[in-house]
């Protein structure tokens, strides 16, 4: 090509040599753009003088014509030597970007674990592999009755958005589809035009899903999905590979417009992406049930637990759902204190089981205290019952031996009047006392001040049949009905309470992945307080993690709410939301917390729905 037009008309998808004489030297600066594989040749002494090293040859000092020809095929070689190389660095270079590709689409699909997700992953990552209009992944499925069949999973078009009325049909692994060959054959297989099959092949193309849709399924790409083992995992399929990404595919002239068959470089790629595929699918299917059996484990273990009192049976499972529901009020809020908090989907995963565990520990405290529902042990109460029962008959046995003494006395009448005045008083008094212990044994939910009769009770004594002096009210039977609210003494709270500590040893003893790596932290914290009285390590708020403290408040608000205790009653939404406001207001609790349960309602979940769902 001649110097002028070659500098018109750059282009580097062919050799070439450019003869530069003196009348290009005004242009010569463009000579830098010139590419590589591109010879230049100095024409003339003076273009030799100003090329200086940029002339890769000159022809200048040469008048035979024949020796000049030589020369200029001799640059005519070298360029298309250096075109060749070129062409053969790009490929390698292509090559190895599509090795790093594959390796990152390798890693990102090993890594997602939704199931979903990762169908929707591996279809478009194909098809963008590909340059293809449409993709399919279908999955192979066992079936006692038909065997091991195809099933349409997931179907995308670019050229028609919408595909939700396509079904999730089923094919036999036979002969007589695409997809069934494919499976059959596990050889992949390429089709330029799928409306101009080569005879024999014993399937056809299906023209009512192009007529439906206004569309045209020309050339086609499909790929078994085959595992380490040589287990048919699925089969995908690519449609139409397209010169424009943008192009629609409405109908044949458009097809015969923009589509064009795959090459071996496609086919390589859909081999590869095949590859990861099959292996990312089964290890996205042995995960899931992997973790559906942790979680009915978890569940198992936690009703167990429950159910040990059936009178908070299911606590464990509503509180779980509970701090989902408002974590994920707080991972929506886009204003506000709350605005930075995000939860991933692993974080809402191991906060849900950190609230599933969170009372684990309650298996090691003993049931008389755990499901304790009066302040009186009942060993006391049944002790004191009888008590009461022989001081009465010891009332009703004075009396009548002092009526029978009597009988002498010259006054006798107003003796024994006085005598039967003395009685009623007296058992009237052990009945008030009985009502006073009785009223006592209740718990109260807040701290209230002990009947002063209490104490007079524990001074009085009466005498037993063996003549030796007993008292009313024993020290320790005192030391319990005294308690100014709820059933358990300091010793048994500590017990219960030391059930948060047992929970952690369980947890923090088990061997979780990385991404339940918080869980016993978080159970760790669920009865700490923002002021620092909570328990067991006495943290202040910047020390609670907020999926804590959302566990916390489900935890209460539970408590409150859910059916009526031994030791309380159950109280309404409004005023559990009350005594949390309170609780907030107080320091303890986190006060935008409380607002957001209060304000979004999302506590009806547990209260207007069946726990046993989740």
């Amino acid at each position: 090509m001649p110097a002028d037009q070659l500098l018109e008309h750059r282009t580097d998808d062919r050799p070439g040599i450019l003869l530069v004489d003196a009348s290009m030297l005004d242009r010569i600066g463009e000579l830098y753009d010139v590419p590589r594989h591109v010879v230049v040749v100095a024409a003339d002494a003076e273009a030799q003088a100003s090329l200086g090293r940029r002339a890769h040859m000159s022809v200048a000092n040469v008048p035979n014509g024949a020796a000049r020809r030589r020369l200029l095929r001799a640059a005519c070689q070298l360029s298309c030597a250096r075109f060749s190389a070129l062409k053969r660095r790009e490929a390698v270079q292509q090559r190895e970007d599509e090795l790093q590709e594959l390796t990152r689409v390798g890693i990102g699909l090993m890594a997602e674990r939704d199931r979903t997700t990762l169908l929707h992953k591996i279809l478009d990552l194909g098809k963008r592999l590909t340059e293809s209009d449409a993709g399919a992944l279908v999955l192979a499925e066992p079936d006692e009755q038909l065997g091991q069949h195809l099933r349409l999973a997931l179907y995308e078009v670019d050229s028609i958005p919408d595909l939700s009325e396509v079904a999730a049909e089923a094919w036999p692994i036979d002969d007589t589809t695409i997809f069934g060959h494919a499976a059959k054959s596990r050889k992949l297989l390429v089709i330029d035009d799928a409306y101009n099959l080569p005879p024999g092949v014993g399937f056809g193309q299906d023209e009512s899903f192009d007529d439906h849709y206004g569309y045209r399924r020309r050339s086609m790409l499909i790929v078994p999905m085959v595992d380490h083992v040589d287990n048919l995992v699925g089969v995908l399929m690519f449609v139409n590979r397209k010169i424009d990404p943008s192009a629609k595919i409405t109908g044949k002239e458009a097809a015969d417009r923009y589509v064009i068959p795959y090459t071996s470089r496609e086919v390589r790629l859909a081999h590869s992406l095949a590859s990861h595929a099959a292996v990312s699918i089964e290890n996205a299917e042995l995960y899931a049930r992997i973790e559906r059996t942790l979680q009915s484990f978890v569940k198992a273990a936690v009703t167990a637990i429950d159910e040990r009192d059936p009178t908070t049976a299911g606590h464990s499972v509503r509180v779980a759902t509970l701090t989902i529901e408002i974590a994920r009020v707080v991972d929506r809020e886009n204003t506000g204190v709350f605005s930075p908090v995000r939860f991933t989907r692993d974080q809402f995963r191991e906060l849900y089981f950190a609230a599933l565990l969170h009372d684990f520990g309650k298996i090691t405290v003993r049931d008389d205290v755990l499901m304790k529902a009066k302040k009186l042990p009942p060993v006391l109460w049944e002790r004191l019952n009888a008590r009461f029962d022989l001081i009465y008959r010891t009332i009703e046995l004075d009396y009548e031996r002092k009526r029978a003494a009597a009988s002498c006395e010259p006054n006798r009448q107003a003796v024994l009047e006085a005598l039967d005045r003395a009685r009623i008083h007296d058992l009237q008094d052990l009945e008030r006392f009985r009502r006073i212990a009785r009223e006592a044994n209740q718990p109260d939910v807040l701290a209230k001040a002990p009947h002063s009769a209490l104490e007079e009770m524990a001074t009085l004594r009466f005498v037993r049949p063996d003549g030796t002096s007993a008292p009313y009210l024993t020290e320790e039977e005192l030391h319990f009905l005294q308690l100014p609210k709820g059933t358990l003494d300091a010793t048994e709270r500590a017990e219960v309470e030391a059930h948060v500590e047992e929970t952690y040893r369980f947890l923090a003893g088990i061997p979780w992945t990385d991404d339940l790596s918080n869980l016993a932290k978080y159970a760790y914290a669920h009865h700490e307080k923002l002021n620092g009285s909570g328990y067991p390590r006495r943290l202040v708020a910047k020390d609670i993690p907020i999926q804590s403290r959302i566990m916390t408040i489900a935890d209460m608000f539970d408590a409150l709410t859910e059916s009526d205790r031994p030791y309380k009653a159950a109280v309404s939404a409004e005023t559990a939301l009350d005594i949390l406001r309170a609780e907030a207001k107080a320091g303890l609790l986190d006060a935008n917390l409380v607002q957001l349960l209060a304000e979004t309602k999302v506590y009806r979940k547990i209260l207007d729905e069946d726990w046993r769902q989740f």
